[in-house]
């Protein structure tokens, strides 16, 4: 693509910063059955939960000094009985959402909970001698608190969407100016999403 005049320079991936690699395994298909996994190129890979699949693409990727691996897969969808065809969804800053029929979704205010935890965490970060050891194992840390907010603001939203999907056949969202509130101070924290 650079070549052609299509596309930027290419740059190098970083270790460190985004830590990912795909395996296509020249097309064939891999197989993944229960908790060990023998994967094309690197060997046995253990998995925390059981994964039954076939798929073409596997990526592994780490995130806070942990290894995740995702993978695409087709299964047969089934339609589940709607309770009403359209709702209204009205997204806060005191809660995440309300409904339409006066369902009200409760705010997780992830990053308020851990707060005081990820200032103490940065203040003794910020004291350490960079590169060191324990530079690295504070950013560690740091990077665990991070990841553990943004998996609790995500599992509140699966919990919305997954709701809004199986009882509602059409969704209709107010606009909001996220972009807008994040610059108030007050707000930004505030915001659930």
């Amino acid at each position: 693509m650079f070549f052609k005049g299509l596309g930027k320079h290419p740059k190098f991936k970083k270790k460190g910063k985004h830590d990912s690699f795909t395996i296509d395994n020249c097309g064939k298909p891999i197989e993944l059955n229960g908790w060990n996994h023998k994967l094309p190129f690197i060997g046995i890979v253990k998995t925390y939960e059981p994964i039954e699949a076939t798929t073409k693409k596997i990526t592994i990727s780490r995130l806070a000094g942990d290894w995740y691996l995702s993978c695409s897969y087709e299964f047969n969808a089934t339609t589940t009985p709607k309770k009403t065809d359209v709702i209204g969804v009205d997204l806060g800053v005191k809660t995440l959402a309300t409904l339409s029929d006066g369902k009200i979704f409760e705010s997780v205010k992830s990053y308020r909970r851990f707060e005081a935890k990820l200032s103490r965490e940065q203040y003794l970060h910020r004291h350490k001698k960079i590169g060191s050891a324990n530079w690295r194992a504070a950013q560690l840390k740091i990077a665990s608190l991070h990841r553990k907010v943004a998996n609790i603001r995500k599992d509140a939203l699966h919990k919305l969407t997954t709701y809004l999907a199986k009882n509602h056949g059409i969704v209709s969202i107010e606009d909001l100016n996220v972009r807008g509130m994040l610059r108030n101070h007050k707000l930004a924290k505030s915001d659930s999403r």
